[in-house]
């Protein structure tokens, strides 16, 4: 499958290949996305509560983030774009799958919700001169890229000054190995066997050297693990699996 803008993107077309082919699966939360699904609680709480505190909003509100435009990159199948647009964000969904954009759009029209899906990446929305961004939402994806740190500053580029990303990923550890790649894919068969490459999994250090050259603030790590006791995830000061870091563009 061809990609959009994928001669001067740093997107894998490969990996896009691979999700575009259960891209109908997204919203089944027994499903091939089911670990997302059950990821999702966390995700929107330190979403929710990084957003509050960047741009003082009312806790109290029911949309407390109206007025302000969010970038839900490599969005999938609108999981995020989804709750994030009824916290009160005007969201723009965006992903390299043609597939992912269907799934995503469909769902959204039948629960009434007005996203603007589109088929691109982080660097054609650069060269488009796309307007900036209050936050953008980077979850699960830079370890699926071909090139990390291109990717990175063309997302970070995309924030008004003063503006949050929160990126999640996968560290490079042996425990990382043996949990996210080998117990879930091949012991506990949450994931398709071929969804990670460890070897494309970032430390904390590696994602914050590939901004040194933008003008940004990054914090992190913040951990997040899971319970098999509680079959849940919370954060934690355990970065060597699952770890969430904060990009803040520098004020003009």
């Amino acid at each position: 499958m061809s990609s959009p803008d994928a001669a001067r993107s740093s997107i894998d077309p490969a990996e896009v290949e691979r999700f575009s082919r259960i891209a109908a699966e997204w919203w089944d939360p027994r499903g091939k996305f089911a670990p997302l699904h059950r990821f999702n609680p966390v995700r929107l709480a330190f979403i929710r509560d990084q957003a509050l505190y960047r741009f003082r909003r009312d806790a109290s509100a029911r949309r407390p983030f109206e007025g302000l435009r969010l970038l839900d990159i490599g969005c999938g199948g609108g999981l995020l774009s989804e709750p994030m647009t009824r916290l009160g964000f005007q969201v723009t969904g965006v992903d390299a799958s043609e597939r992912n954009i269907g799934t995503a759009s469909a769902h959204a029209a039948e629960q009434g919700l007005s996203i603007d899906y589109r088929t691109s990446t982080a660097e054609a929305l650069v060269a488009a001169g796309e307007p900036l961004f209050d936050v953008i939402l980077n979850m699960e994806v830079i370890e699926h890229v071909a090139d990390p740190g291109e990717y990175l500053r063309s997302c970070a580029r995309l924030l008004k000054p003063g503006g949050l990303m929160i990126v999640a990923t996968l560290n490079r550890t042996l425990k990382a190995m043996a949990l996210a790649k080998v117990g879930a894919e091949y012991v506990l068969r949450w994931l398709p066997i071929g969804t990670h490459d460890w070897n494309k999994f970032l430390t904390p250090d590696e994602l914050r050297s590939f901004l040194t050259s933008e003008p940004v603030t990054v914090d992190g790590p913040y951990g997040v693990v899971f319970s098999p006791f509680t079959g849940k995830w919370t954060e934690s000061s355990d970065v060597g699996v699952n770890y969430m870091m904060t990009v803040v563009r520098d004020a003009a």
